[in-house]
């Protein structure tokens, strides 16, 4: 069968710019004729795959028993279990990166702002990579209780740092892509700002590929999955090395005379918790967490009965890790520290009976160690954001557990 030749009307014809006509018309038929219309994907009768996931996902799930989750393992001494899982979560999260030898703090640019100042420095987060970071210092004499205030996912990677802290000393185009994102997630409030108005130190990074730790061709979300499969081929896993990062940057705030050591939360919506209460789980540095819009059970997550399936890609996965602990039990490593998490009963990415699920586990390892009244679980109507009134929520939890009187 012959392909049908595709042509131009002469109006269109005549407005084109020359050089693009030009290639128009250089180009074979075939190709011109397959930009104009969506190809046919090629389909075989017999499939193992659907909805991107393994047409047996029901069957894994079922032989996930989870034996290093507390209550299911044979280990009784909490303290022991914490110290097993950890290590365990750790060897899961492969090669870690190698230390560099010294912080190596520069500090880059600074901007008077109302109530406190802004900072923008670099420092060695590990031995191969130098990076920048936003500090927000409020006005008086501190120490001050701190935030490390971690950034979303949203398929968004063109800024990391800048969704969470007003940007500046950067192109404009950066300045106005956040304040897009500000209106469109955070309800028109720079996260970090706000808590820096109330007092709080707030420090906010790049995860390795957003921001100013992205590919230097330029932003391709399709790109993504394809650099984590390399870095895997290295021995290392790239959402294992966002932990790690966020862990370095935890502990160089501790080193920071303006920021109490003793004193420092953690908290993000969506990714941003996810790295919030995987922070909380494997750093001493943190002492409380608010998780905001992440936080789920695996059998809920890759479901057919609920159509649901991981569109993070690599964001959160840590190579045979659910063969041991699912989510809410690496999260329960946290306790008996203070932690919020907050889940939208509207949002599509993480059903409520995954989120149930997960808080009803959660609280049960906080009991089981006296101290439930330091963990809040909550569901509010609402869709996967993090707007006013859910800062304003988070905001509370801080002031209640970094401001009290000691």
């Amino acid at each position: 069968m012959m392909t049908k030749p595709f042509s131009f009307p002469l109006m269109m014809v005549s407005r084109m710019p020359a050089l693009l006509l030009l290639l128009l018309m250089l180009a074979p038929a075939s190709w011109v004729w397959a930009q104009g219309k969506k190809q046919k994907l090629q389909k075989r009768e017999h499939y193992e795959f659907a909805s991107d996931i393994p047409v047996y996902v029901e069957q894994l799930k079922q032989e996930l028993t989870y034996p290093l989750a507390w209550g299911n393992s044979k280990t009784r001494s909490f303290k022991k279990w914490k110290k097993e899982a950890r290590a365990k979560v750790l060897e899961c999260m492969m090669t870690p990166p190698k230390a560099a030898a010294d912080f190596g703090v520069e500090w880059l640019e600074s901007e008077r702002r109302d109530g406190y100042t802004a900072h923008r420095l670099s420092f060695w987060v590990n031995a191969y990579s130098r990076i920048t970071a936003y500090l927000l210092v409020p006005d008086g004499e501190g120490p001050f209780p701190a935030v490390n205030l971690l950034h979303d996912h949203g398929a968004h990677l063109y800024i990391g740092k800048e969704k969470m802290i007003r940007p500046f000393a950067v192109d404009s185009a950066v300045v106005k892509d956040a304040d897009q994102w500000a209106q469109q997630l955070y309800g028109g409030r720079y996260v970090g700002d706000h808590l820096a108005r109330q007092g709080y130190v707030v420090f906010s990074a790049d995860a390795p590929m957003w921001g100013e730790r992205g590919r230097k061709e330029g932003v391709d979300r399709n790109k993504y999955d394809i650099i984590a499969g390399n870095m895997m081929m290295l021995g290392r896993d790239l959402s294992a090395f966002m932990t790690y990062d966020d862990m370095a940057c935890t502990r160089l705030m501790t080193t920071l005379p303006c920021i109490d050591a003793g004193r420092i939360a953690c908290m993000g919506c969506s990714m941003g918790a996810y790295r919030a209460w995987m922070l909380a789980a494997l750093s001493d540095d943190i002492c409380a967490s608010v998780a905001i819009c992440w936080m789920v059970t695996t059998d809920v997550q890759l479901s057919t009965r609920f159509n649901r399936k991981e569109n993070g890609g690599f964001a959160n996965c840590i190579p045979g890790l659910r063969q041991w602990l699912d989510y809410p039990h690496i999260a329960s490593l946290a306790c008996p520290k203070p932690a919020l998490f907050i889940n939208g009963r509207r949002d599509h990415l993480f059903p409520v009976p995954g989120a149930e699920a997960a808080f009803q586990t959660m609280r049960g390892v906080w009991e089981s160690q006296n101290a439930s009244d330091v963990l809040e679980t909550e569901l509010w109507d609402v869709p996967h954001s993090c707007g006013l009134e859910l800062q304003d929520r988070a905001l509370l939890f801080l002031d209640k557990h970094l401001k009290k009187v000691r």
